[in-house]
């Protein structure tokens, strides 16, 4: 084993106007590891540990010919060892996401789902694949809601086979690497699959989040029995082995996608789900085995001279990022700088018009007609963003006017969309790029364990209401085999039709303020991805502004206070995952806050 030492830092990061200085450690927030222990990882190569040390230095990793950026050392080191001989994004994306699904399962896995987009080198072309959960076609709208009907508490919906919707993620890696792979698949299985068999250290924040958890994973006996053998819960550099993935990789190895939604796996996904110990599920075989992968169009919003592309819905994210930035289009963020009160003023007013619209609007589109392009419409952003001219945050905020084609009024609803996640970002050696942001919504999902794998709980993405107090019906209400409201944002920022910045992050609906924020600190104030994705966090969704707990944004309280904001310090645990692609070659970030790294060549 090799023990990497202490990622805890002093981290400068410089704007156009000033610097801000923070104390980053992998454990920013209260549910990561704890603070200023070391983080063990188990055996790493030397790109690895040079990669440890560049984040904990404050500086991106440079590469003339790829790049990924990913949330574990282990999981970037085996796609970078596909990268290295040969394999294209989607390869490395394979065999990065089988090893966060072991090491990082609170997070993602097979039992989850994803939104990936694909910017291909050689046609100049951009693509979004949409692997969302769908829900059972025996639940229905009132599925979170007690016998009177009346709304579940959260925690309550979470824990169980109630909230587990159709898994997409298998399905995925099997349509990218038929579109794009280069790669042997079977090969793209082997790190994950030896790491299950010989065990690996389990990390400080993987640790960190069990002991929180406490009971909440004692329900179901598969669960306890693996994060609490002989008891305990597992600890931080311990090894740790789960030979039950390694044989579910196995079956994925050999019969692709078809070996999840069919046969002996999925049959013990539904006997999980229907029998779950607590709150059992409708999930069927007939779901699983009905699942697709659907291809959509790249949504694309304007920021000065880039394109800000990502995932249409049913994700609200690359909708709302566009919007913010849109409405924000009419002011010199640049001029004003990083440190500047003004700046956060017109940025959380500029969130909090955008959260309007996605709380009333936004939804499956397949399901819910939605005015897509007239959201992102430039006429229309530029009139939002004739709100923020004042010198105070706006009293109150409601939803716009887009054009659209469909007479439709929709209730607003705030369906509670908790941080847990992952992103991956990539670039091969041909200049292809992949943003990848993957879940299994809440952390560990719902808490049931198949095979070696956690089963997602986003069905509690969907409203628990079907109509608001007015009366209005709610466009993200639950439907059969209807996808919920997403927050994630994978995203592409595209000038003059070619990549400039891969990106992506964690935080359920905080993600949006996240990647808006990091866009605007390496476009406007000249950040590198390092400084960028570290920089401290100012967001606002439903009202009150989220300012970074225990950094130099602090000093922005008072001002924003006095501005009229209703003001929380509160931890912020972003998990950005960021490439450059320059003139001069890549350069990658890895968000301070969580143990990811980047590896370049």
């Amino acid at each position: 084993m090799t023990r990497t030492g202490s990622l805890l830092a002093a981290l400068t990061l410089c704007a156009g106007t000033g610097a801000w200085a923070q104390q980053a450690t992998d454990a920013v927030a209260p549910e990561a590891a704890t603070a200023a222990a070391p983080v063990t990882f188990g055996d790493l190569g030397q790109p690895a540990q040079a990669a440890l040390q560049a984040k904990a230095a404050g500086q991106p990793v440079k590469a003339a010919n790829w790049m990924i950026s990913a949330a574990n050392p282990l999981a970037v080191q085996a796609g970078a060892r596909v990268l290295e001989t040969g394999g294209s994004a989607a390869d490395a994306m394979i065999a990065v996401q089988t090893v966060l699904g072991l090491v990082e399962p609170q997070s993602s896995g097979l039992g989850g789902g994803a939104f990936l987009v694909w910017y291909d080198a050689q046609s100049g072309q951009l693509t979004t694949l949409d692997a969302r959960e769908t829900a059972p076609m025996a639940a229905r709208p009132t599925l979170f809601q007690d016998d009177k009907g009346e709304p579940l508490k959260f925690m309550e919906a979470v824990v169980g086979g109630r909230s587990v919707g159709t898994p997409g993620t298998p399905a995925l890696l099997e349509a990218a690497h038929r579109r794009w792979g280069r790669a042997n698949w079977a090969s793209l299985f082997q790190d994950a699959i030896a790491l299950a068999d010989d065990g690996f250290a389990v990390s400080p924040r993987l640790a960190g989040l069990v002991a929180a958890e406490g009971d909440a994973l004692r329900r179901d006996p598969a669960t306890s029995d693996y994060f609490f053998p002989d008891g305990k819960p597992i600890a931080a550099g311990a090894p740790l082995r789960n030979p039950a993935y390694a044989d579910t990789l196995r079956i994925l190895q050999r019969d692709g996608a078809a070996g999840f939604y069919a046969g002996p796996v999925a049959q013990d996904i539904v006997t999980a789900v229907r029998h779950a110990p607590v709150n059992p599920g409708l999930l069927a075989i007939s779901d699983l085995a009905a699942y697709r992968v659907i291809e959509r169009p790249a949504l694309c919003a304007t920021y000065r001279d880039h394109d800000i592309c990502g995932m249409g819905p049913p994700s609200s994210g690359a909708l709302s990022v566009g919007q913010i930035l849109g409405m924000l289009g009419g002011y010199d963020l640049a001029a004003l700088g990083a440190e500047n009160p003004e700046s956060w003023r017109l940025i959380a007013d500029a969130s909090r018009l955008a959260f309007a619209d996605r709380e009333r609007f936004m939804a499956d589109s397949d399901f819910t007609p939605m005015p897509t392009k007239g959201l992102v419409d430039p006429a229309y952003l530029a009139e939002r963003g004739k709100l923020l001219a004042g010198d105070d945050s706006l009293p109150e905020v409601s939803a716009g006017s887009p054009g659209w084609s469909h007479a439709m009024l929709w209730g607003a609803d705030q369906a509670l969309e908790l941080p847990s996640t992952t992103h991956i970002s990539i670039v091969d050696a041909k200049g292809n790029a992949l943003s990848m942001t993957t879940t299994i919504e809440n952390g560990f999902g719902s808490r049931l364990m198949v095979r070696g794998f956690l089963l997602n709980n986003e069905l509690t993405d969907f409203s628990f209401t079907t109509h608001d107090k007015a009366g209005l019906p709610i466009a993200n209400a639950l439907a059969p085999g209807k996808r919920p409201r997403s927050s994630m944002a994978p995203s592409i920022v595209m000038k003059g039709g070619k990549p400039v910045l891969v990106i992506g992050s964690p935080g359920g609906s905080r993600i949006i303020g996240y990647v808006a924020k990091a866009i605007i600190a390496h476009l406007d104030w000249g950040m590198d991805v390092q400084q960028a994705v570290a920089a401290p966090h100012l967001l606002s969704r439903f009202g009150p502004v989220d300012i970074e707990a225990g950094t130099k944004a602090a000093a922005l309280t008072a001002p924003l206070a006095e501005m009229g904001f209703e003001v929380n310090e509160t931890e912020l645990n972003s998990g950005l995952q960021a490439i450059a692609i320059t003139p001069d070659g890549l350069e990658g970030g890895a968000d301070p806050r969580r143990e990811g790294i980047a590896i370049g060549g």
